[in-house]
């Protein structure tokens, strides 16, 4: 069995850590992860052939008589070992950061006003599970000055597992809302999970970046002396659309008017978490408003693309009751257009699917939303408080619908659902 020491040297040693033949490149180091559907064993010596350094397994059956081939007791485990060794070699911040909404845009917009100064690390895309944690780690290298950390979660105990891995020095809950509370099994059990940052980072007195606009986090400043806290008042104290516009203005004490290309109002808290944190670490104030003003979201996040016909925004990648209502109440914020939703079934929300879907629909009535298309299987209970809206039970009724009812051109379109729904597939036939 090989030790720490030893692995360490091969990963220094090669081109980056692998856990996908499909994706390997000359010199990476390979671990065979396992999951329910696919056992990276029975490709070890396929990742050998393709070039790899040295496949690290945790199957005797597979494993060779040949110093490329490592054998270990669990390959994940090996792997999350890995990373904490690599971890304790790099004396620069690292940023937690988790949250039931907004976490992925404050990633990236933390990002970006950092690196108006640092040379700055985040998280690629949702690289932020027992796989990801570490393998983001395993992609700092001793250029970085910076680096923050993405963590999801879905139960308790999760978040502290990756912040003994990842060992962050500061960190940030965007806010503690409704998501996957059916995994989780209740709210108080989500404000549990969310909070094991903050737990890590006040036993290790590490310093936590608290949004007060969220009652549950606000409450959490009584743990710390050291806390920094935003929005504030004398930093932002206004954020309203543009005039005609569904994209985020804001204004500081300086009066600074800071027009950014994110869409809804929403976004404030995550435009004031990343120049709170880009304060703090003394980056430039300008430098950082307009990092934060060249901001272009994307994945499917606020995502506004514009065609000859409408103007849609493309929020698909995911969503929880409480994105899916601010999300609603941006789109009827926009002026001089016709407002319509296109939502989906939203996942995970247990004994809770019922009414929440039920409260989605009544939301998008009151909100004055022209036209309201609803897809899926669980938000046909919006049925119930949306007597006039369009329901579907696939994509594909809901094109042959917008065949024979085109929309007014001009309209802004909402399309937001849970992943699983692939509601992106809906924009050929919106064009």
């Amino acid at each position: 069995m090989a030790n720490i020491d030893q692995l360490y040297q091969l990963y220094l040693e090669s081109t980056g850590i692998c856990t996908d033949t499909r994706k390997l490149q000359k010199g990476n180091l390979f671990f065979a992860l396992k999951g329910p559907h696919f056992n990276g064993n029975l490709f070890a010596e396929k990742a050998i052939e393709e070039g790899a350094i040295a496949v690290v397994l945790d199957e005797s059956a597979y494993y060779q008589e040949d110093k490329s081939f490592i054998l270990v007791r669990d390959a994940l485990t090996s792997l999350q070992e890995l990373a904490s060794y690599h971890r304790d070699q790099l004396k620069i911040p690292i940023i937690g950061i988790t949250g039931s909404n907004g976490k992925t845009t404050t990633k990236e917009l933390m990002q970006v006003a950092l690196s108006a100064k640092y040379k700055t690390f985040a998280t690629l895309g949702n690289l932020n599970n027992h796989i990801g944690v570490p393998l983001s780690l395993l992609s700092i290298d001793s250029s970085y000055e910076m680096a923050i950390i993405e963590m999801g979660a879905n139960h308790v105990g999760e978040i502290a597992s990756y912040c003994e891995i990842a060992r962050p020095t500061h960190g940030l809950i965007t806010n503690i809302g409704k998501a996957h509370i059916g995994e989780f099994g209740g709210f108080e059990n989500i404000v549990l999970a969310k909070s094991e940052l903050f737990d890590f980072l006040k036993k290790n007195n590490g310093i936590p970046f608290i949004n007060t606009e969220d009652a549950v986090l606000k409450n959490m400043l009584k743990r710390f002396d050291n806390a920094v806290t935003y929005p504030n008042e004398d930093d932002f104290y206004a954020a309203k659309p543009l005039p005609g516009s569904i994209f985020l203005e804001m204004e500081t004490n300086f009066h600074d008017k800071i027009s950014t290309q994110l869409v809804g109002q929403y976004n404030f808290v995550n435009v004031a978490a990343a120049l709170c944190v880009a304060h703090f670490f003394e980056v430039p104030k300008k430098a950082a408003e307009k990092a934060v003003s060249d901001f272009q979201p994307k994945d499917m996040r606020s995502q506004l693309i514009k065609n000859d016909k409408y103007n849609i925004i493309l929020d698909a990648y995911n969503a929880n009751p409480d994105s899916m209502e601010l999300a609603i109440k941006s789109l009827s914020s926009a002026e001089n257009t016709e407002s319509v939703v296109i939502l989906g079934d939203m996942m995970e929300l247990g004994e809770s699917t019922q009414l929440e879907h039920e409260k989605i629909g009544e939301i998008a009535v009151d909100l004055g939303i022209s036209k309201r298309f609803y897809i899926g299987k669980m938000i046909q209970a919006a049925k119930k408080t949306d007597t006039f809206g369009q329901f579907f039970e696939n994509k594909a009724d809901l094109i042959a619908y917008l065949k024979e009812h085109p929309l007014k051109p001009g309209s802004t379109i909402l399309i937001k659902g849970s992943r699983k729904n692939a509601l992106e597939e809906l924009l050929p036939h919106l064009s």
